[in-house]
């Protein structure tokens, strides 16, 4: 799997943000098949930062309904990744 299909995108919620600001942690949607290694390895190339630790959680989606038909949204990961200490925080708008 090649590293630009790993992180699929950033995850900038009030919790995903506190923690960045507060413990350097950063919080990303990524492909399902990726595993920690793999997507140590993406964040490291991508945003060239050290990465300390990486937890994962599998999110499964939810069940919604339109009128009397019933749907379900796809399963998908999310990662919480640890910068190493002494690294900046990651800003996703930084030319904003």
């Amino acid at each position: 799997m090649k590293i630009q299909e790993i992180i699929r995108r950033p995850l900038i919620t009030e919790k995903s943000t506190a923690l960045r600001d507060e413990k350097n942690i950063v919080a990303f949607e990524v492909d399902r098949r990726a595993n920690k290694i793999e997507v140590k390895r993406a964040v490291e190339a991508q945003f060239k930062v050290k990465v300390a630790e990486v937890r994962a959680a599998l999110v499964h989606g939810k069940t919604r309904r339109q009128g009397r038909f019933a749907g379900q949204r796809p399963d998908w990961k999310k990662v919480y990744v640890r910068l190493a200490a002494g690294e900046k925080p990651i800003e996703f708008f930084e030319g904003v």
